[in-house]
């Protein structure tokens, strides 16, 4: 079966450009769903990298384009307060009517995202701890019980409403590659969403996932395997490669080598590029969401020459 694709919205990119409005980005939300994307994603940062607020923009994306899927690729929940977000995730997931991935993650550490902790008023060392007890705290308060809690957060009887539209709340996935990620992945998640590794690495990675969740009596085959990938076209190589180096080196303030070697990229022709995905595909990944580097009209009208040749 094929994977479903997706499309990571530019918001970062557009801030970067100094081009704040949202109606650029709404408008290539449906340009992509007429392309025939399955999916539109948001990534998030508050100071580390500024952009939209992912939660509030794909609210209007739903609203937009009422037929996708829509996710966050991904949500930072350790720099969240719970409560707020189960209620504001429960909100979204009524507002797209069940359509919602709530993909996550625990940061890199690196200089600016520990910044960005301390802007929060949040304890870097302690965001994986935080994140896995904020997620407990969310799907209890989904459940549409009265919630006791003596952890981070204390409550009594405290109940939010409305609850998600998808009983139990939207699926949750999680990124990351090294062994401590995989068995997270697998025990408590449902899905494995990583920007690497290769498609041979990543074959390896999702048994490994898999395995975990057998071992922890889930139902493996229910764990979504899918990757984030960043793209760059041109027909010509040479281009597509100075473009998507220029992009990550921009985008990350790092060397794009070094960056190369953490994330999965491809850059030249579009013809190429179906060949490229089918190894992930291949590999068992059955969502892959893309990352345009460059101006993203120009890519995805490539797409889609690509998939009415």
């Amino acid at each position: 079966m094929k994977p479903k694709i997706g499309y990571l919205l530019p918001t970062r990119e557009q801030i970067m450009q100094g081009r704040p409005q949202t109606a650029p980005l709404l408008e290539l939300a449906t340009l992509a769903a007429s392309l025939g994307f399955d999916s539109v994603w948001v990534g998030d940062s508050l100071t580390a990298r500024p952009r939209h607020d992912p939660l509030t923009l794909l609210a209007a994306v739903a609203g937009r384009v009422p037929n996708v899927t829509i996710g966050t690729a991904v949500l930072l929940p350790a720099l969240r307060n719970p409560v707020i977000l189960a209620h504001q995730v429960a909100t979204l997931d009524q507002l797209c009517e069940g359509r919602l991935i709530l993909g996550v993650g625990f940061a890199a550490d690196v200089a600016n995202i520990r910044a960005e902790f301390a802007a929060a008023g949040v304890p870097f060392e302690q965001r994986i701890g935080r994140m896995l007890e904020a997620l407990r705290l969310c799907k209890a308060l989904w459940s549409g019980q009265p919630v006791d809690w003596d952890g981070r957060w204390r409550m009594t009887q405290a109940m939010v409403a409305p609850t998600p539209f998808r009983a139990g709340g939207p699926p949750l996935w999680i990124g990351g590659n090294l062994a401590p990620s995989l068995q997270r992945a697998g025990r408590y998640f449902d899905g494995w969403l990583p920007i690497a590794p290769n498609a041979a690495d990543f074959a390896a990675g999702l048994a490994q996932v898999r395995d975990t969740a057998r071992q922890h009596g889930r139902d493996s085959a229910a764990v979504s395997g899918a990757m984030y990938l960043t793209v760059a076209l041109d027909d010509d190589a040479a281009n597509a490669e100075n473009r998507l180096n220029r992009f990550l080196e921009d985008y990350y303030g790092q060397p794009a080598a070094m960056l190369r070697r953490r994330q999965a990229c491809y850059a030249g022709p579009a013809e190429h590029l179906t060949e490229w995905l089918d190894s992930y595909a291949n590999a068992g990944a059955d969502h892959l969401v893309l990352r345009f580097a460059g101006a993203p009209e120009t890519h995805l009208s490539m797409v889609a020459k690509l998939r009415h040749a």
